[in-house]
């Protein structure tokens, strides 16, 4: 039992920066690939910050999520003027320099051996409320004016810039809320582990906060959700037998299928509501009169 809580925890961890990526890849249409260094900017800052001041863990996280911000914002001032692809190859080198300096401060950050005796604190009932109010608070964000700035963002740059738009604050604002998410993720997954290492941060764990926002379906919040709780736990639901040789091969697989048959992700863009649930079922029932 426990250690199936533990897999809850840290799908819940993980889904709190996947929504982060989702809101500057899936609503505002900028794809990063180096979003994993901002959770580790968020998860060394709050570990140093509790360990040196002896301070609560809740003050280390928001400590955190505030350093993934400023930088993320520093960062994006300039990057964020970059177009298609030379804006994902500026992302991918942040992640990658991140990770080096991480590593390159062993006096700071333990180097590549890793920060040891991280205080804990970071418990399941703690990550669900953190993900509670992250899916609340960005769907309000999403259903008001600047969300929808955002999406039209995504959609049409330039006739969103023709209607009077300021199509840098909106990217700005995206990014600063992803990295802020991230940051916060990272802090939550420091003070869960109870030991931070700079691989944990590696290009292929920011591929797989993109990776899980296209296949939930890009612009939409509950094909993000659903995405996290069925590719963040998959690795370890195969864990079982013969088949755990074999797990990575049926999560690639799993891949494949999704965008072969289902390019637009699981859910498009389409919403979970209570409202349409109650349409779709009264649409089956009248066609089991039928």
């Amino acid at each position: 039992m426990n250690y199936w809580l533990g897999v809850a925890t840290l799908t819940g961890i993980y889904m709190i920066a996947i929504l982060g990526v989702s809101v500057l890849t899936g609503f505002t249409g900028l794809f990063s690939m180096g979003h994993a260094g901002f959770m580790a900017i968020g998860a060394y800052t709050s570990a140093l910050v509790t360990k040196t001041f002896n301070v609560p863990i809740l003050v280390g996280i928001f400590a955190g999520m505030l350093m993934a911000l400023a930088i993320g914002l520093i960062i994006g001032y300039p990057t964020l003027k970059l177009k298609g692809d030379y804006f994902v190859i500026a992302t991918l080198g942040i992640g990658e320099v991140t990770k080096l300096v991480i590593e390159n401060l062993p006096d700071v950050t333990g180097g590549a051996r890793g920060l040891t005796d991280v205080p804990k604190g970071a418990s399941f009932p703690m990550v669900l409320t953190f993900v509670v109010v992250t899916v609340w608070v960005l769907r309000n964000f999403l259903r008001s004016k600047h969300g929808r700035n955002c999406i039209a963002v995504r959609e049409e740059e330039l006739a969103t810039a023709s209607i009077g738009v300021n199509v840098a604050h909106y990217k700005m604002l995206a990014m600063g809320i992803s990295c802020a998410l991230c940051g916060i993720s990272g802090a939550l997954l420091a003070h869960y582990m109870h030991y931070l290492n700079p691989t944990m941060f590696s290009m292929v764990k920011s591929d797989e906060l993109v990776m899980t926002v296209i296949l939930g379906g890009c612009g939409s919040l509950t094909g993000t959700i659903i995405a996290s709780l069925i590719l963040v736990p998959l690795p370890e639901i195969l864990r079982f037998g013969a088949v755990q040789e074999w797990r990575m091969v049926f999560y690639g697989l799993l891949v494949i299928l999704v965008i072969i048959f289902k390019p637009s992700g699981l859910m498009g863009t389409k919403e979970f509501s209570i409202q349409g649930t109650k349409n779709l079922l009264g649409r089956l029932r009248g066609k089991r009169k039928e």
